[in-house]
């Protein structure tokens, strides 16, 4: 699960991005870790090619930042921040993460990782060192449309991440979907909350429409997403609780 064996060439090359690992630091957020004052470390490069995403400077680019700076950062704002949210691209495709992690949780930091679920056995590895407070993870599409939302042949990979969340209680864990007219409908929506609940998943499933064309360029250079959700309905009919965003 997650060995080096099966990875793909495109996630051993983000794996090599060693040497400057970040993106970026986003030095304050309400928003993005519930109940804590957070910043964001941004992690270059990523492990799949959504057509949606809009950050493709984060997802095909080189880092510019390396830990030390990092660390910098995060020593002038002990007392101010409590948390440290792990984001990207894709956060566990970094070879460094887990000794990263430990780090900043050494240092008094509530830490919370943004995934796309591809690497189980690294989200295993941060859940058993007991690293994480808090877990959001990224359900791009169901099995039939997985490889063609994500660019990657890797429904398998995900699922188990999801098993894995959806079997433990120590971390609490939300779901998201972000919908584009051109990827997703409502009946994929439905499709994976009924997944979730078949799971177990209790949580709240959040669903956010994509933003493109004239108003965001994205990975794919989608065009405006078109689709109008149909709340009402969906609250209705899916078998979990939904959030939109």
């Amino acid at each position: 699960m997650g060995s080096v064996a099966t990875r793909t060439k495109r996630e051993r090359r983000v794996e090599q991005r060693a040497a400057v690992p970040f993106h970026a630091i986003t030095p304050f957020t309400m928003l993005d870790f519930p109940d804590r004052v957070a910043c964001i470390v941004w992690v270059a490069g990523c492990n799949m090619r959504c057509g949606y995403c809009h950050n493709p400077g984060i997802v095909l680019g080189q880092g510019s930042m390396g830990e030390e700076e990092i660390f910098e950062f995060l020593t002038r704002r002990e007392g101010l921040l409590d948390g440290v949210v792990l984001s990207g691209g894709e956060a566990t495709s970094w070879r460094g993460l887990f000794d990263f992690a430990t780090k900043v949780k050494a240092m008094g930091f509530a830490l919370k990782l943004d995934t796309n679920g591809l690497r189980p056995d690294v989200v295993a590895r941060l859940l058993e060192g007991q690293l994480l407070d808090r877990i959001a993870l990224d359900y791009k599409a169901p099995p039939t449309k997985f490889r063609r939302v994500t660019g990657v042949k890797a429904w398998s990979r995900f699922s188990s991440t999801l098993d894995l969340l959806c079997g433990q209680n120590a971390v609490p864990f939300e779901v998201r979907t972000t919908i584009h007219s051109d990827l997703l409908d409502e009946e994929d929506v439905l499709a994976m909350a009924s997944d979730l609940a078949g799971r177990g998943y209790r949580g709240t499933y959040a669903i956010q429409q994509a933003v493109s064309g004239e108003v965001r360029s994205t990975l794919g250079d989608l065009p405006d997403n078109k689709l109008s959700i149909n709340q009402l309905r969906l609250s209705a009919e899916s078998q979990i609780t939904l959030r939109f965003r």
